[in-house]
């Protein structure tokens, strides 16, 4: 079983994107599985459709889709079941669902989810404002953040501040380091809900020496220094218990699972503040 490879063939009418995702969450429930994943995007008309049924033949395997288009998801299925292969539409079973709950019938658009409406805009501001305010770089306009992430280097502000911006949150980072003052944005009364990022020292030390090592950095510095880490984090948590901010360790977390804490962390906030709001009327 070790030395078989599965081939996953991925097929959409938009560009793919859910179901990678979709893909991967359930892709690592499997150890020691091997697989070859094929993503075959924007698949919209019956000549595509043939086109992409040979180059399956060549390496059969499962076939995923999330085709709405109903004479292209026809053709998709019968080629498929004329070959022996099986067939997966990921996303009927929610959108059968919604269509039931709504009492009303699909459109079967395809690639409705990326029409540039508002939201989109929301997320391409949100991810200007977020590069303009990386790395401690506040500006006029830093009162407008929706999240603020302070944390020692090496936390992973960069990364889950683009993530937060893609899901259309103006998110700015600021670094905390050791003896130098901290931006007086952050003592002023803001709206932005303020994280601070934390991880345990032995880790940072692995992410920094191997940060020096891609920059071809062989000095000793005080950068990796045990006790001064363990030194910086201390400190960092102090400050930011001090005024009362939500601490999130990274150590064993990924950039989507802090995401997701944040964002929850900011739901809640947000729900709060709309019960008192009602409770005050």
């Amino acid at each position: 079983m070790s030395d078989r490879i599965f081939h996953l063939h991925m097929v959409s009418d938009a560009t793919g994107e859910t179901l990678e995702t979709m893909a991967k969450a359930a892709l690592v429930q499997f150890e020691g599985i091997e697989v070859k994943k094929h993503l075959w995007p924007m698949i919209r008309s019956e000549v595509q459709m043939k086109r992409l049924v040979e180059d399956i033949k060549k390496d059969p395997g499962l076939v995923i889709f999330t085709i709405v288009k109903e004479e292209i998801r026809e053709s998709l299925i019968r080629r498929c079941t004329e070959l022996g292969l099986p067939l997966l539409p990921v996303i009927d079973p929610i959108i059968d669902s919604f269509a039931d709950f709504f009492g009303v019938e699909a459109k079967h658009l395809p690639g409705r989810q990326y029409v540039l409406d508002s939201e989109y805009f929301d997320r391409i501001e949100a991810l200007q404002f977020s590069m303009a305010h990386d790395d401690g770089h506040l500006s006029s306009e830093s009162h407008e953040a929706d999240i603020i992430l302070v944390g020692v280097s090496r936390t992973s502000k960069t990364p889950t501040s683009i993530y937060l911006a893609n899901r259309g949150y103006r998110t700015a980072n600021i670094p905390y380091i050791t003896g130098q003052p901290m931006p007086r944005a952050l003592e002023e009364d803001s709206q932005a809900l303020i994280i601070g990022l934390t991880a345990a020292p032995e880790r940072l030390i692995q992410i920094r020496t191997n940060r020096l090592r891609s920059l071809n950095e062989t000095r000793r510095t005080d950068y990796v220094h045990p006790d001064i880490v363990a030194r910086e984090v201390h400190e960092c948590r102090r400050y930011c218990s001090g005024h009362g901010w939500h601490m999130i360790d990274v150590t064993r977390r990924s950039i989507e699972e802090t995401a997701a804490e944040i964002i929850s962390i900011l739901n809640r906030r947000e729900a709060a503040e709309e019960n008192q709001t009602k409770t005050e009327f």
